[in-house]
């Protein structure tokens, strides 16, 4: 605060709150997160160093498990309503990682239709396929010993979608990275599928994530579909997809 030549009362009014909460901080009190973003912003300081207890995770062998709100030991046993709850309870963002998945567009007969209601109402939904004619996949449908239907697969996903194309908040991008695990972010929930050695998707284990703090395990699989994204191309109809 004196570096930033700030008094309490100064701020008090610089994040919203009274100059009495400030002074309750001096004592120990930790504010919201929100109020602890805001602080920091304003001294020009970071969060972690101004309440070093607010990320736990940064502590010598934390264990944040907190955010892992069910496992499955197998993509098959997750409950489909579980998957139908968080595709109908997303309102602002979906984000799709993986090679193919048309599983998750033929959740609900009318999946398509819902999804352009969403777009419409202003969410923001980003599919991420695997190019079908990148070296990966071909890859891919050998380890999982599926006879060269991988691509046809994708196709079929991508074949789904078209009705959604040109919609604002609508976009579908073609990857052509290696994956480790698939994404499938709705909201701040998220299903991630770590892919195993000659297993098929169905077979590979599953992890339920529910967004806790912005440096958990949430994040890091966030970070990761962000990455793959900013490497993928725009999906173009009869552009050899």
């Amino acid at each position: 605060m004196l570096r930033a030549q700030l008094d309490p009362a100064a701020l008090a009014a610089a994040v919203g709150v009274d100059v009495k909460t400030v002074n309750r901080w001096f004592t120990g009190r930790l504010p919201r997160q929100r109020t602890r973003l805001a602080v920091a912003d304003a001294l020009g300081e970071c969060e972690a160093d101004l309440w070093p207890q607010a990320r736990p995770d940064l502590a010598p062998g934390a264990e944040v498990t907190a955010e892992v709100v069910g496992a499955f030991a197998h993509r098959a046993d997750i409950p489909q309503g579980l998957w139908t709850a968080l595709l109908t309870g997303a309102t602002a963002r979906i984000d799709l990682l993986g090679y193919a998945y048309p599983f998750i567009l033929e959740l609900l007969p009318d999946a398509m239709t819902r999804l352009g209601d969403k777009v419409d109402a202003g969410a923001r939904i980003r599919f991420a396929f695997a190019d079908p004619d990148c070296p990966h996949v071909a890859e891919r449908d050998e380890l999982e010993q599926i006879g060269g239907t991988l691509p046809g697969r994708i196709r079929n996903a991508l074949n789904f979608c078209e009705p959604l194309l040109g919609r604002p908040g609508l976009e579908i991008g073609l990857h052509s990275v290696h994956l480790y695990n698939s994404v499938f972010r709705f909201d701040n929930q998220m299903i991630v599928t770590p892919h195993l050695y000659r297993a098929r998707g169905y077979q590979h284990p599953a992890l339920h994530l529910r967004e806790l703090s912005a440096h958990g395990i949430f994040a890091s699989f966030a970070d990761q579909f962000e990455q793959v994204w900013q490497a993928a191309k725009p999906y173009r109809p009869g552009s050899g997809a």
